[in-house]
């Protein structure tokens, strides 16, 4: 595979769920290469999932042109499967199998080399709750066996719903390793999320779709060059009272307002802030992530 092979082309994508011009997903159209990490950002109800699920085959393409791993989605072969992997935000584990058996009923449904389930039982974390009906596992905990399970037919492309929701900072900060380590191996990865730090830490580039239509493709490092502003933090006391402003460095007024507090107030601490990527999101959008 060269590495300029494209992995996902989605050409003027749209889908109704009521089957009018009623569209939950309007002219959506991108290309992912292979080995990105590709995230696709927005609000509940933005079209996120709409999206993923035309790719993976779960809902029928209606209108547009969806390939995925060289497969057409309006005509899915078995053997697309066998190279995509996908975790839900829904965990859909079989409650009355342990963790263990999950992965092992999972393996045999494909026709590739698959990993050894206790393998990835550790890598998760879940080692010492293997045997556990998965019934009886956390919210958390299934969310990881999901994710496990999406690993076991080595995916070429691999699809992450909300990796990291509702996991504790330490799970959730392996769970980030994990994608790192397989994206060094080549995979590509495609990322639905509404949380642009988990977006900004691991994404190449990112989508960003308000009420079903992309608003841009970039980069994180473009978007905070180009909408970024560059902006210092200054925490002064005023009549003893402590007091916190942010100010424009590109903005003259604000620059100059700046030098004013400066010469006239007892500053206790200073630091330059880079715009988040939500901030970022609400500037192009207009709209808030939840």
């Amino acid at each position: 595979m060269n590495d300029n092979e494209v992995m996902i082309k989605v050409k003027n994508l749209y889908h109704s769920y009521s089957n009018d011009d009623n569209y939950s997903v309007t002219d959506v159209t991108f290309e992912i290469k292979k080995g990105e990490i590709f995230g696709f950002l927005g609000p509940s109800g933005a079209g996120k999932s709409t999206t993923q699920n035309i790719l993976v085959g779960l809902l029928q393409l209606q209108k547009g042109e969806v390939e995925v791993a060289g497969y057409d989605v309006k005509e899915i072969k078995n053997k697309m499967f066998n190279k995509i992997g996908m975790s839900f935000e829904q965990s859909n584990v079989y409650n009355k199998m342990s963790g263990l058996e999950n992965l092992e009923f999972y393996r045999k449904l494909f026709d590739v080399e698959t990993r050894n389930p206790m393998d990835l039982i550790k890598m998760v974390g879940l080692e010492g709750k293997e045997n556990i009906k998965a019934g009886k596992y956390s919210k958390g905990m299934k969310h990881r066996l999901t994710f496990a399970r999406s690993m076991v037919n080595n995916p070429e492309m691999w699809f992450l719903d909300e990796p990291t929701t509702g996991l504790d900072p330490a799970i959730a900060s392996q769970i980030k390793d994990i994608i790192r380590a397989e994206n060094k191996k080549g995979v590509t990865i495609f990322l639905t999320t509404h949380n642009m730090y988990i977006a900004d830490e691991l994404c190449d580039r990112v989508a960003f779709i308000v009420d079903g239509k992309i608003r841009l493709i970039d980069s994180p490092k473009a978007l905070k060059l180009k909408y970024g502003e560059k902006l210092v933090e200054v925490e002064y006391l005023k009549d003893g009272e402590l007091i916190k402003d942010t100010f424009s460095t590109v903005v003259q007024e604000e620059k100059d307002r700046m030098v004013e507090v400066l010469n006239k107030y007892d500053i206790q601490t200073m630091h330059t802030k880079e715009a988040t990527l939500e901030e970022i999101f609400i500037k192009v959008t207009g709209r808030g992530l939840v």
